[in-house]
């Protein structure tokens, strides 16, 4: 399978997953539009080693997709790089936990508006060129809290909810197009952020680093192992092959068995 001549937006993609994401699909031979917050430098480095290996075309393009202008001042920018994004990946996401009665209004409303506002935006600015090349990829990173609950996440498990129903109309509407949309869920991913969580909760109970994992993971993932980056982007990838072309609205799960209880 080979993307060349697609080009890719994934945002988010500057760590974790999504930069999981953009190595696998650059390593098949895919334009990569980088999108995500972070030191500069690191950044800079990140792009130029992903260019490097995989000798494809890697650009940058900061934006702050809480709001519809941030969005469309990303696809102002990506004027000047491409005529258009032939894949879609809605990766960026934040979280906060709290009681209902306790959560920030001002939290609950910036997690809507990153993650299922920005998402909508992104996706209708992104169907008209698609549907001028006659194909095109949406896959959007939900998230096991996309179908079940936990609790003091409330704003987390709506947005995913949503973004799993927005994929649905979405690839009902481009079915006979050439143009799929299907949603991944994720359960606990081994980056950077889960890894903080790992390490906190070592030093609070007095555990080793693989004794922490353990408790973290014996909580929710059957598997007692973490998913990797590199494994998401792999259904990304396949999601983006013709061997896919029949899989739209649906919901591939790597959880480990999660939601499998």
């Amino acid at each position: 399978m080979t993307l060349q001549n697609k080009t890719a937006l994934i945002t988010g993609s500057t760590s974790g997953i999504g930069l999981g994401i953009a190595q696998k699909l650059a390593s098949k031979g895919a334009s990569i539009v980088l999108n995500g917050f972070g030191d500069a430098k690191e950044i800079e480095a990140i792009r130029a080693a992903i260019e490097n290996d995989y000798k494809v075309k890697v650009s940058y393009l900061p934006a702050d997709l809480s709001s519809e202008r941030g969005v469309s001042e990303l696809f102002e920018k990506a004027g000047g790089l491409c005529d258009g994004f032939d894949i879609i990946v809605n990766n960026a996401g934040i979280q906060h936990v709290s009681p209902i009665e306790s959560f920030p209004a001002e939290k609950w409303q910036l997690i809507q508006d990153l993650m299922l506002s920005a998402p909508f935006h992104i996706i209708k600015r992104a169907l008209p060129h698609m549907r001028k090349k006659a194909w095109g990829r949406i896959i959007n990173i939900a998230s096991v809290h996309g179908k079940v609950a936990s609790v003091n996440k409330s704003a987390y498990v709506a947005a995913k909810h949503g973004l799993i129903g927005l994929s649905k109309v979405v690839a009902l509407e481009t079915a006979q197009e050439n143009i799929t949309c299907n949603s991944i869920c994720p359960g606990w991913v081994l980056t950077p952020l889960v890894e903080k969580q790992v390490d906190l909760r070592a030093d609070k109970d007095g555990l080793s680093w693989e004794d922490a994992k353990n408790a973290l993971l014996a909580e929710k993932q059957p598997s007692g192992e973490f998913a990797k980056p590199e494994e998401i982007g792999a259904i990304v990838s396949f999601l983006c092959s013709d061997d896919a072309a029949q899989i739209t609205g649906s919901e591939l799960t790597i959880d480990g068995g999660w939601t499998a209880q």
